[in-house]
């Protein structure tokens, strides 16, 4: 099992607004293009995204199930890759002071990553973490929604990275 936090300057109704927009899943979502809705209303239960997952040379075609949702602050997703298998991925958004910490953990369900599920393999989900919730932190950043400030506005001028 693979789990990973990241720390994010913004307010959790600022990343639950990103992760309930299906048209930004893979600004966030490492390996993944193309995203479109399969079903239903994003991020309802049993709502679906379509993507094309890139390794190297090789794409799959593959999709993103909710399984759960607890708006604001829990996501949990069924990804279905293909011959890669299924993975559950489940994200919790947490307040934290002014900012939010997102918890990210996900392991394989079901086909080869499954069947081949060991430290490995782990280590190398964990690299994929990092960058996705990099990723994450950036778009929730980098967007700002109406009425809300950055957890930095409230520094100096002075003390703002340009």
């Amino acid at each position: 099992m693979a789990v990973r936090h990241q720390l994010i300057a913004r307010s959790p109704d600022a990343v639950w607004a990103v992760l309930s927009d299906a048209s930004r899943y893979a600004d966030w979502v490492v390996g993944t293009s193309g995203t479109e809705p399969a079903g239903g209303d994003w991020p309802e239960v049993g709502s679906s995204l379509a993507y094309t997952v890139t390794l190297g040379p090789r794409s799959f075609e593959g999709h993103t199930v909710v399984r759960r949702v607890e708006a604001p602050r829990v996501l949990e997703l069924e990804a279905h890759s293909g011959p890669l298998g299924t993975a559950r991925i489940a994200l919790d958004v947490r307040p934290w002071g002014e900012q939010t910490l997102v918890i990210l953990d996900e392991h394989p369900l079901r086909g080869w990553g499954a069947l081949a599920h060991n430290v490995v393999l782990d280590a190398l989900i964990q690299l994929r973490h990092r960058s996705m919730l990099g990723r994450l932190a950036k778009v929730v950043e980098e967007s700002r929604q109406p009425g809300e400030t950055y957890a930095a506005d409230a520094r100096p001028a002075t003390a703002r990275k340009g």
